[in-house]
């Protein structure tokens, strides 16, 4: 074989090993599997989403005489603005004793950055019927059935509330049952419930605290049978102090649901 054709075929024999290198080359990466994509993850909205406000709306007594009042009561929660039609913006949780002059529904609307919530209670005004004329003698122990001073704060103890609380705890639950048996059975009498507060926190966030437990006092009255006619409430806040010392058992003194008789 000449000069010229050896080098022609070993040209040929590279330029074959050349593309049969390549074609392996390029087959290997054909079957090479690429990296797998990361699954989808939602977002996280729980930190950004609020929480719907709450709202609930009760009436005590639900049914009552023309003349009489009623305790709303209302808790809520998540919300930045809560206001009751008729009365007007008011706390988030709290009391308030009304007297309407006719069936009425109550509605509260409690709206929060999570949204709005309502809550609505009915309170039924009934039109008194003329009373008939009793005998001297029936109104004779109506008068007189007013028991003493001495037997009324025997029986009738005042309830006392934890701190920066309205919540009936149980001694002050069993101090109203008390009570409410005794004015049962003396339906003449007639009493002022004082809400009291110790001395620390605004005068005015007391006298609304104070309220608010004089209102929890003679609700539990009402719920036991004691007219709401009969009790009249009074909030002294923080103003008169039973005990003036810088501890918790003199705090204690002050935080109270005071009854007395209303003559």
């Amino acid at each position: 074989m000449k000069p010229l054709e050896m080098r022609r075929s070993a040209l040929r024999v590279n330029v074959l090993l050349s593309l049969a290198t390549a074609s392996a080359l390029l087959l290997a990466g054909c079957h090479k599997k690429g990296n797998a994509a990361p699954p989808y993850t939602a977002p996280d909205l729980s930190s950004t989403v609020s929480a719907v406000p709450t709202a609930n709306l009760s009436a005590e007594p639900a049914a009552i005489d023309l003349g009489q009042s009623v305790i709303l009561n209302w808790r809520t929660t998540n919300a930045n603005t809560v206001t009751i039609d008729g009365i007007g913006p008011v706390n988030s949780n709290g009391t308030q004793t009304v007297t309407p002059s006719n069936s009425t529904n109550f509605h509260l609307s409690a709206r929060g950055d999570g949204g709005l919530t309502e809550a609505n209670v009915r309170v039924t005004v009934r039109v008194p019927v003329a009373p008939t004329v009793g005998t001297t003698s029936n109104l004779n122990n109506t008068t007189n059935d007013l028991g003493t001073d001495a037997a009324f704060h025997a029986a009738v103890q005042d309830a006392y509330f934890d701190y920066d609380s309205y919540d009936l705890r149980p001694d002050a639950q069993t101090s109203a049952a008390q009570a409410a048996s005794y004015l049962n059975s003396h339906p003449s009498i007639r009493m002022t419930v004082g809400g009291y507060c110790d001395e620390r926190g605004s005068a005015e966030y007391n006298l609304a605290l104070g309220e608010n437990r004089a209102n929890s006092a003679k609700t539990a009255l009402v719920s036991a049978g004691v007219s709401a006619s009969r009790i009249r409430v009074i909030s002294f806040g923080k103003e008169k102090q039973f005990c003036s010392e810088q501890a918790e058992t003199c705090w204690q003194q002050n935080r109270r649901a005071q009854f007395s008789m209303d003559r």
